[in-house]
């Protein structure tokens, strides 16, 4: 059987609910998602286009530096509803990776942890569908925190953009669907940004990658809908992490 959220809805949920010891905020961000109708038209679905900085890829000794993730509707980002917080790691960051992010270990020193970053970002994460590029790195960073304040992983639907580019690029150079041709894609945010016509800054940081993301999502919908995927239950089983 397929994901849905009928599924997480009649085993999970029911679950957590029953804890009297779940966390006030990670309860309110689980009721909201009953809200979410997998059988929604792609225009009508709330999403949230993330994007994390880390101190590193390696899970175990890594962890967040920073966190941004932007607001759209439908196929509309709302410009002056975004979510920006710098994260202090408890650890060294690495200098040789402020060149990329720009954010100092003295900046970052300053800056509340993630254990008082990670309800606000769940709370704004409420009731939508998360969206990010080359998301499951984001999403398992994430998750690592999660499950140490609430025993439990991030419950939104997830959509990669890689994901939905690869399917658009397969469909449109008549690749086999169900080949592996991955190693004859870009997976670079930039690239497929530059191929979209999303402009794109050398300097970055999280907020500003999931803006790039939130364009790069935003120019897919009109492509997926005339290829059919009109429901949400649809975009789920193409960009799935």
């Amino acid at each position: 059987m397929s994901y849905t959220l009928a599924r997480y809805k009649n085993k999970l949920l029911e679950r957590f609910y029953k804890d009297k010891h779940i966390k006030p905020e990670a309860l309110r961000n689980l009721k909201t998602l009953e809200s979410i109708d997998i059988k929604s038209k792609l225009i009508d679905t709330q999403y949230v286009v993330i994007d994390t900085e880390l101190t590193g890829l390696e899970i175990k000794k890594d962890t967040i530096l920073s966190i941004g993730a932007v607001n759209m509707s439908g196929g509309t980002i709302l410009l002056g509803n975004y979510f920006y917080r710098v994260v202090d790691p408890l650890s060294c960051v690495n200098p040789n990776t402020v060149v990329i992010h720009g954010i100092t270990p003295g900046e970052a020193s300053e800056c509340p942890t993630i254990d008082r970053i990670l309800p606000e970002f769940i709370d704004f994460c409420k009731n939508k569908v998360i969206v990010g590029h080359c998301v499951s790195i984001d999403i398992d960073f994430i998750n690592k925190e999660m499950k140490r304040l609430y025993g439990f992983t991030i419950q939104n639907p997830v959509i990669d953009t890689l994901k939905l580019y690869w399917w658009y690029k397969k469909k449109r150079l008549g690749y086999d669907a169900f080949a592996d041709q991955s190693d004859l894609l870009t997976s670079s945010l930039f690239e497929i940004a530059k191929e979209f016509g999303v402009p794109v800054q050398e300097i970055h940081n999280a907020v500003s990658d999931a803006f790039i993301t939130a364009q790069v999502f935003q120019r897919f919908m009109p492509i997926l809908m005339r290829k059919g995927v009109v429901e949400l239950s649809e975009l789920i089983r193409i960009g799935k992490p």
